[in-house]
Formats: structure tokens, sequence, C-alpha cells
């Protein structure tokens, strides 16, 4: 008896491995998650990336538009800060944070914060005739004027955020910052910064 159970359930093993009828479904089961996976990384890969594009042609635009005024305000520096919005047009500009500042080099190539302007009130502009440590060293000349463009925009994860990162992972933080020189004169005074 039990040598006919066991030939009976050996029988049926080798007539189950030798069934290919239900494989492919299987295996689509097993993959399509992986697959679904790979599919939303490479979504979120690119909207980041565009948005870190976004970033960086908005930091190199304002600097580059400051830099060609002979003389700037708070209000025009607001009106100029406009543009980083455009170029990040559809994307979500309420949380972009600028702070554009003019630094001038002495004599002997030390940067100091002529004036500085931000955008939000979250946190304070640079401090007047506060010492720049961070200058490019292939643009610390002496007796120079540079404007520095600092932008930074959060981008909050949208398709993997809810199930698989812990809630401070959720968003990132993209920033880019660019010095340009001055286009004109020796420097852009800001009348009221």
């Amino acid at each position: 008896m039990m040598c006919a159970l066991n030939r009976s359930l050996r029988l049926k093993f080798m007539r189950l491995l030798r069934d290919r009828s239900g494989v492919g479904a299987i295996e689509f089961a097993i993959l399509f998650p992986i697959l679904v996976m790979l599919y939303i990384a490479a979504f979120e890969i690119t909207v980041g990336l565009s948005v870190s594009k976004r970033a960086a042609r908005a930091a190199g635009s304002v600097a580059d538009i400051v830099t060609q005024q002979q003389s700037v305000t708070k209000s025009s520096l607001a009106q100029i800060s406009s543009v980083a919005n455009a170029i990040f047009f559809p994307f979500n500009t309420t949380k972009v944070q600028i702070k554009l500042t003019g630094i001038t080099m002495d004599t002997s190539a030390n940067a100091k914060v002529l004036w500085s302007w931000q955008n939000s009130s979250t946190t304070a502009p640079y401090a007047v005739n506060s010492t720049v440590s961070t200058v490019p060293a292939d643009m610390a000349k002496p007796s120079s004027f540079l404007v520095r463009a600092e932008l930074s925009i959060p981008y909050r994860l949208l398709a993997f955020t809810p199930a698989f990162l812990p809630g401070d992972m959720q968003t990132l933080t993209i920033s880019r910052t660019y010095y340009y020189r001055q286009r004109q004169n020796d420097n852009i005074p800001c009348g009221d910064c």
C-alpha cells in the first residue's frame, strides 16, 4: 500500500514537472512588481533630473540678468527673480528660495558682501561687509566684483514616497550656486539692500 502511494505521488510529481501550461502566468506574476518598480523609478529619476536642470538654468539666468544691470533695488531684484518661476513652469515654485549677493574683492582678493537680497523671509540675507569664504579660485581676482546667485527648491518624490521611504526622505532639496562678473562699471550697487 505504501509502495503504491509512493509510486502514485512520484508519478503525479513527474507529471507536474512536465506540465508547462501555467508557467507564463507564474513568471509574469513574479516579474510584474519588479517591472512596475523599475518604471516608477525611471519616472522619478526623469522628473528629478528635469527639476535639477531647471534649477541650474534658473540660477544662471537670474545671475546673468543681474550682472547686466548698472544698479539694482529690492523691487528690481524681486522682478528679476520672477524669471526663475517662468523657468520652473509647470512645477510648483511657491517654495523656491533665491538669494542674490553682490561680492566685492579688495586689492588682496579678500571677498566681502556689498549687498544681499533674498526672496523669502525664512532666512536672512547675508550681512553687509561680512566675509565671503566660498569664492571659486579662478574668480577671486583683486579689485573685482561678483554676483552670486543661490537657488534652492524642495522636490517631493511622487511615487515611492508613501510606502517605501520615511517621511524625512520624501523631499529632496535641489540647490545651485552661480558666480557671475558684472558686465558694466566696477560694481553693481543696490540702493536699498
